[in-house]
């Protein structure tokens, strides 16, 4: 494997994917800060980053299916996945306490995993923003006094905030699955027993039932189905599935199969299971 130099990361340092990405790779890697998703992608296709950190889905808010169609029209290759642990923490500049705060700022995604907290301080406005980091960034910067950000711990150390109040989320396993994604298929780990694909069906009754049985006839596991309307296209969908297996050759049987019966057959990425 050619070495790591440049790491695309949505948000900043101190944001989760910065987070996923240190753990991941390790902490001497550069990090191209990216505040949307697009902007992600761009870095990989202009060879401005080597690889790519993207959520792809919450355990409490699901799937982002937007990110599912950046990957599968810029033809990207996900080559890794990562679990991480997401607890979200009120914080705010010092010498504060939480009945000074008037409004609190973070990304829609953690506000709305947080807004059972919420519901005991009506009072407090709560403000969308592109990302938690960010935010935690600008409060320590621009010295706000009466706001506060939803972020990580880590992004607390890294602008001198102070927690008010830890874990606020709603529901306290809340988890986020990273993908790792390239321009290429190029592996990066070993042990390969996860794949993620994508195809498409003709609208007719039990097309989707017979890819599927022929998935558990080769001993495949799905863990993730998610179907994507064609937009050109009304009524037909495309389908992105995740799969593990214990040995490749039944996976290498079961996409020979599936190539055959279904449309537009794609291989988004063979990777190693992180649960496994």
């Amino acid at each position: 494997m050619n070495k790591i130099k440049n790491i695309a990361i949505q948000g900043i340092k101190g944001s989760f994917h910065h987070s996923v990405a240190e753990n991941y790779f390790g902490n001497s890697e550069v990090f191209e800060e990216c505040m949307t998703f697009d902007i992600l992608v761009d870095c990989l296709l202009n060879g401005k980053s080597d690889v790519a950190v993207m959520a792809l889905e919450n355990s409490i808010a699901g799937s982002i299916i937007p990110n599912y169609a950046l990957i599968d029209v810029n033809d990207l290759r996900i080559v890794g996945e990562y679990y991480l642990d997401i607890q979200h923490h009120l914080m705010a500049l010092p010498n504060q306490s939480i009945e000074d705060i008037k409004e609190v700022h973070s990304h829609p995604m953690a506000l709305l995993q947080c807004k059972e907290f919420f519901k005991s301080y009506p009072e407090i406005k709560l403000v969308e923003a592109r990302d938690t980091a960010d935010v935690a960034k600008e409060i320590s910067d621009r010295q706000l006094f009466g706001i506060a950000a939803i972020a990580s711990e880590t992004a607390s150390n890294l602008y001198a905030l102070n927690i008010l109040q830890r874990s606020i989320q709603t529901i306290t396993h809340n988890e986020t699955r990273f993908v790792i994604v390239k321009r290429d298929d190029e592996i990066l780990e070993n042990d390969i027993n996860k794949a993620s694909l994508k195809f498409e069906l003709d609208h007719k009754r039990g097309s989707l039932a017979v890819i599927l049985n022929v998935l558990s006839d080769c001993k495949l596991n799905l863990t993730k189905i998610q179907s994507l309307p064609k937009i050109n296209t009304p009524w037909k969908y495309a389908f992105f599935i995740d799969v593990t297996f214990d040995a490749y050759s039944d996976f290498d049987k079961a996409k020979s199969i599936v190539k055959i019966m279904a449309e537009n057959f794609k291989i988004l990425g063979e990777y190693k299971n992180a649960k496994s």
